[in-house]
C-alpha cells in the first residue's frame, strides 16, 4: 500500500472504530473517539450528503479534524532545524499552506473509504506525550503498523505525527523540504506549497 494512502487512511480510520472491549483506554484513545464518534454524524447526516453540499461537508470536515491533529506542529516539526531561520511572518505562511495542503488531501481521499479495518494496541503515556499503537487490516487480510503520537495541548490530545511502518509523517516531510531548501531560497518552498507541487505530493507516496 502506498504511503500516502496509509497516511489518509490514518485519518479515515478514525470513522468508526474503537478500542476493543477488553483494553483499557485512556484520554489519548478516549478523545479520538470522540473526533470519529463526531466524523462518522457528519458522513451520516443527510444535510452533508451528495456533490451539492461537498464544500460545507468537506469545512466541516476539516474543522472536526482539526481539533484532533495539531497541524501547526506538524508544520513546525516538519521543517525542523529550519523553523527557527525564517520570521514569524514567514513561519504564519508556512504553517497556513502546510495545513492546507494536508487538509485537502485527507477531504480528497476521506469520502473513498474502502472498509480497513483498525485494531488498536497499547496506550503509552509519558506526562504530556503519548502514543496509540494500532494496526490497519485490509480487505486482503494484509496488516500495517499505525501510531499516533499525541501530546497534550490545553486538556486536549493533539496528533502531531503519525508513524507508518516506521515511517514517520513528520520525518518523510522534512526530508523532502530539506532537499528543496539545500537547493533553493524559503520563497520556493512556499512558492511550490502554494501551487500544490507535484514533487511535494511525490513526497507522501
Amino acid at each position: 500500500m502506498a504511503f500516502v494512502r496509509i497516511v489518509l487512511v490514518s485519518v479515515i480510520v478514525l470513522l468508526q472504530f474503537v478500542v476493543p472491549g477488553e483494553l483499557r483506554a485512556g484520554a489519548p484513545t478516549d478523545q479520538v473517539r470522540q473526533t470519529a464518534d463526531q466524523v462518522l454524524t457528519l458522513l451520516q447526516d443527510g444535510r452533508f450528503k451528495g456533490a451539492d453540499k461537498e464544500s460545507q461537508r468537506r469545512d466541516r470536515l476539516r474543522q472536526i479534524i482539526g481539533n484532533r491533529f495539531d497541524f501547526p506542529e506538524m508544520a513546525k516539526r516538519s521543517l525542523g532545524a529550519n523553523w527557527r531561520r525564517i520570521s514569524a511572518a514567514e513561519q504564519g505562511r508556512f504553517v497556513e499552506l502546510f495545513t492546507e495542503l494536508l487538509e485537502k488531501s485527507y477531504a480528497d481521499q476521506i469520502e473513498s473509504y474502502d472498509g480497513e479495518k483498525i485494531v488498536y494496541g497499547r496506550e503509552k503515556v509519558a506526562r504530556d506525550q503519548a502514543e496509540v499503537d494500532s494496526k490497519i487490516i485490509t480487505k486482503k487480510g494484509s496488516q500495517v503498523t499505525l501510531d499516533y503520537k499525541l501530546r497534550s495541548a490545553a486538556g486536549d490530545w493533539k496528533v502531531y505525527d503519525v508513524v507508518i511502518e516506521n515511517v514517520s509523517l513528520v520525518n518523510n516531510y522534512r526530508a523532502q523540504f530539506n532537499r528543496i531548501l539545500a537547493k533553493s531560497t524559503f520563497g520556493e518552498l512556499l512558492r511550490r506549497l502554494e501551487a500544490k507541487s507535484p514533487e511535494l505530493q511525490d513526497a507522501r507516496t
